[in-house]
């Protein structure tokens, strides 16, 4: 959420700044323009009634001093009429700024200053490319052909039992599943320095709020009922880890020698995808249930785009000793998701559809979150509190790693080769179809 003061004493600047996302996220203001305006108002007649009052306390101890009763009497009761209309007009005012507030949960994070400006993902600049381009000389498959024909995919059993957009994963298919988020979490916490984090799954409306899912997206989750009459209300199935990796510490002041704070997660995800019909729905690209390991950083507003920087090498390097194609891009302003400032995205080369996917999105949301989810530090011992940064990034979305692994090693008689870092996890150095 944005500093509500900001909003009210910037509105035009945070306007100008939002519409670099688009004219819809500039509009996002238009519900707060007289709610500021009033502010405005109410701010102004309160410290007017603050000098009065204080000028009023300086010639009551004039007064008293000169001994004139009549007149310090009278200046007694005007302070006290002063005094209750200021304390009316600051109750007013806090009931409109929690207002305001309530209305920002649905405002987006401002761009960073560092952030291209873009209308649409053509804008996104490619900041580098690791690897070279597989060149196949046979016409790849598919991976949710090849991956049938390996008896490793099953959609159609998915689908008998959940529906659309689901898949079943058997054998060697299901081992490599476990490989790969036993490997990346290896790699996250032996080598990079994380604390691995086993959350739970379901969190309350609070701790989505806290990262910017609710009241926003709540038609992209999933959301649980109960019949218990005493229950708690209802909660929410994790997008991903970065929910509750990021609450960890809600309503907590750190310290700034503590920091930074780095956690890696295994967690399904859950995700309705709502709007995205007809898009991506063969396959795993786009699944309501999906593997991730999940990068957190809670770090220090001055080191905020350094530690980005730090939190996209960690997922590059699973990449790089899996050996795959890959190329990162900065988003532009167009195209930074609702709680970012500033994102790189690791874009992985798939033969069989002659393009690059997204495979992981790395991104510095600034104080965003943490002002939402109510995260402070303090920069020196007993110091003020102020607002941290949050950071998070897939380290990395495990099924588009199988995919680019079926579709960048596979071979001509329909095999798949293993990645070595991958094979003393797997203990096989090749899918084959069955006989």
């Amino acid at each position: 959420m944005l500093d509500p003061r900001y909003v009210a004493d910037n509105l035009e600047t945070v306007r100008q700044r939002l519409a670099t996302r688009s004219p819809a996220a500039a509009a996002t203001l238009d519900p707060l323009a007289e709610a500021v305006s009033r502010r405005r108002e109410l701010v102004g007649k309160t410290e007017a009634l603050k000098a009065r009052r204080n000028a009023a306390n300086d010639e009551m101890s004039k007064l008293a001093k000169g001994g004139d009763k009549e007149a310090f009497a009278a200046r007694r009761d005007e302070l006290k009429t002063l005094a209750a209309e200021i304390k009316d007009l600051e109750a007013t005012l806090t009931e409109l700024e929690a207002g305001l507030e309530a209305q920002l949960l649905t405002v987006p994070n401002l761009p960073h200053e560092s952030t291209p400006v873009g209308s649409s993902e053509a804008d996104n600049p490619v900041v580098r490319v690791w690897g070279d381009k597989p060149v196949l000389d046979f016409e790849p498959q598919a991976h949710w052909d090849l991956g049938a024909r390996l008896g490793i995919l099953d959609f159609e059993r998915a689908a008998k039992l959940s529906g659309a957009r689901f898949a079943v994963l058997y054998g060697l298919g299901a081992r490599l599943e476990r490989a790969l988020i036993s490997f990346m979490l290896d790699l996250h916490t032996k080598e990079h320095g994380y604390q691995e984090v086993y959350p739970p799954y379901l969190v309350r409306a609070e701790t989505m709020q806290g990262t910017g899912q609710l009241p926003k997206f709540e038609q992209d989750l999933f959301k649980t009922h109960r019949s218990d009459p005493d229950d708690q209300g209802a909660l929410y199935l994790i997008p991903t880890a970065e929910v509750p990796l990021t609450n960890l510490h809600a309503g907590e002041i750190l310290e700034a020698a503590d920091l930074p704070l780095c956690y890696t997660a295994f967690t399904p995800c859950f995700r309705s995808e709502a709007g995205s019909y007809g898009k991506d729905t063969r396959g795993l690209i786009r699944q309501h249930q999906f593997d991730k390991v999940e990068l957190v950083r809670l770090v220090t507003p001055e080191r905020t785009i350094e530690e980005l920087e730090i939190l996209t090498s960690h997922a590059e390097v699973v990449l790089q000793r899996l050996g795959l194609h890959y190329r990162v891009v900065e988003l532009c302003t167009a195209d930074i998701g609702f709680s970012s400032a500033k994102t790189y995205d690791l874009e992985v080369w798939l033969p069989s559809q002659g393009a690059y996917r997204e495979i992981s999105s790395c991104s510095t949301c600034t104080d965003f979150q943490a002002r939402r989810a109510k995260i402070r530090y303090r920069p020196e011992p007993k110091g003020k509190p102020r607002l941290l940064h949050t950071q998070n990034g897939s380290g990395i979305a495990v099924g588009r790693t199988m995919i680019a692994i079926l579709d960048q090693c596979q071979q001509r008689d329909g095999s798949v080769v293993i990645p070595e870092a991958l094979r003393p996890y797997l203990g096989v150095d090749r899918l084959t179809p069955p006989a």
